[in-house]
């Protein structure tokens, strides 16, 4: 096998046009004058770095092996011949911004104490474009409020002189052990807060026994994001969520990777076929290499802003309906969870269509009977404001579908910040919750922050159940918490309808008027 060439700066220097484009990266020399008028973020960025290293942009936002994958070795011109390197040829572009050194503005781990901490830590210390992404929620986040508030609308009603020494958090997720009833919401692009991302995620939660969804716009591709798990994981601690594509075949092609990974639970997304207005991250100009891997959305900044919730959420197909669970199912033959649902009626047919568990969550769609016929759902507050908030949803499904909790396992997503609102949850019929924001702010230090953060949550929630006076979780139930003050606001069945046949009555009386 021939050693690779060695390629001066010097000649890497001059092939800096749009017509003759090399880059560095890791030390690698490519040829990019064909591919970049195709790449995805826009020929800009690339030619931002043209004749120079682009190590650094490229890392923050793609993984290793994605150019090898995209490009033939053709493309590969050799290897930086590093003594040739000169300060003025490793400056950065003189448009580029200035990388802010977060590890010597975050205080020590240790110091940290609830979650709430590494949200005030997250604020002042991940890039401007990070915070406003992660941190956004739709138009007057009246929802992403209510999703704090109202957990603290409920109270619980504990029970004294128990014996609570020894007391069990552990449960079961999809028939899958957790250390506690939580696993990591999916979330897109966390190397926006970290280098290793997802992957920093999913060693953390495996070594604290809990599960991860990993999300279809992931920063890593999901086959990076397994081989970073211990390999005496089996099955892997991973759900898989999926955005069906408008493009078929790829979301088919992407279920038979995940299969073969020995993933065996997809966590179907339904209430985001398109984004909704986050305007905190939309006004934040967006850069022109932030993408996913596995999704096929494109940076956009325009008239409506930069925001990168557009970018996640371009390729997604807004025609999805209760109607495609069966070429689902054609494709996929493992278990299926619906996320996303907003109310006790879709919960309803949730179950008809045998699906094996349901996530109670804030978003801006409710899959439709068809595919011309939509409604409203939430997102954690972030796509389509005054939804309602989640633990809401799991009260309406309590009081007008207590069935649903007999047939499919139960999540919450949306506002869970204490070990006490994920017993509240418990208590209410939930089988698990699920957390994104903490998690990804834990993110900002690395692997060590993840498991930290999943040891503080524990011993919360250990704490609540010897404060509330059970020993394991199978012992929680509704007369351990007071729910009357949002009582009043769930609909009832009697008082709803259909909304459709209630316009058309309306239509029809003005049209006699």
């Amino acid at each position: 096998m021939t050693e690779p060439k060695l390629i001066s700066t010097e000649e890497i220097t001059t092939h800096n046009t749009a017509k003759d484009l090399w880059i560095v990266v890791d030390g690698q020399v490519w040829d990019m004058t064909e591919f970049a008028p195709e790449h995805p973020g826009g020929i800009g960025i690339i030619l931002q770095h043209a004749g120079h290293d682009a190590s650094q942009p490229y890392n923050e936002f793609h993984s290793p092996s994605l150019l090898p994958q995209t490009l033939t070795t053709s493309k590969l011109i050799g290897t930086l011949d590093t003594s040739t390197i000169s300060p003025s040829w490793s400056k950065p572009p003189p448009t580029q911004n200035p990388i802010v050194q977060l590890q010597n503005e975050k205080p020590p781990l240790s110091n940290l104490i609830s979650t709430h901490d590494f949200e005030a830590v997250a604020e002042k210390t991940l890039a401007p474009k990070a915070w406003a992404f992660y941190s956004s929620a739709a138009t007057d986040l009246v929802t992403h409020k209510a999703n704090r508030q109202f957990f603290d609308r409920i109270w619980f009603r504990p029970r004294v002189l128990r014996d609570v020494r020894v007391r069990d958090t552990r449960s079961r997720i999809m028939g899958m052990e957790a250390a506690m009833p939580v696993f990591v919401s999916p979330a897109a692009l966390a190397r926006l807060v970290h280098p290793e991302g997802e992957k920093a995620i999913a060693r953390g939660v495996q070594r604290k026994g809990i599960l991860q969804c990993v999300s279809t716009n992931a920063s890593f591709s999901i086959e990076e994001i397994a081989s970073a798990l211990s390999p005496s994981a089996s099955p892997p601690p991973l759900l898989f969520q999926l955005y069906v594509s408008k493009r078929r075949p790829e979301s088919e092609r992407l279920l038979r990777t995940v299969w073969d990974l020995g993933i065996r639970t997809i966590v179907l997304t339904v209430d985001s076929p398109i984004a909704g207005k986050r305007e905190a991250d939309e006004r934040v100009r967006m850069e022109d290499e932030q993408a996913a891997p596995m999704g096929q959305g494109k940076p956009i900044n325009d008239k409506k802003g930069g925001g990168l919730g557009r970018i996640t959420g371009g390729f997604i197909d807004e025609s999805l309906n209760w109607g495609d669970l069966p070429w689902l199912r054609r494709h996929w033959k493992g278990k299926v969870v619906i996320k996303g649902i907003m109310g006790a009626e879709d919960a309803k047919m949730a179950v008809e269509n045998e699906v094996d568990g349901i996530v109670l969550r804030l978003t801006s769609y409710k899959i439709s009977r068809s595919s011309n016929q939509r409604a409203n759902s939430n997102h954690g507050g972030r796509n389509l404001d005054t939804s309602p908030p989640a633990i809401l949803i799991l009260l309406d499904i309590r009081a007008n579908a207590p069935h649903v909790f007999r047939h499919l396992e139960v999540y919450v997503d949306g506002g869970i910040r204490r070990g006490t609102d994920i017993l509240k949850c418990i208590c209410l019929g939930a089988t698990a919750v699920s957390i994104g924001r903490p998690v990804l702010y834990s993110l900002a230090y690395g692997q060590e922050g993840v498991e930290y953060l999943v040891d503080l949550l524990q011993d919360e929630l250990s704490v609540a159940m010897a404060l509330v006076g059970i020993t394991d979780l199978k012992q929680a139930h509704p007369g351990l918490v007071n729910t009357r003050d949002l009582d009043h606001l769930v609909p009832r069945d009697d008082a709803e309808g259909e909304g459709k046949e209630w316009r058309g009555s309306r239509r029809e009386r003005r049209a006699k008027l």
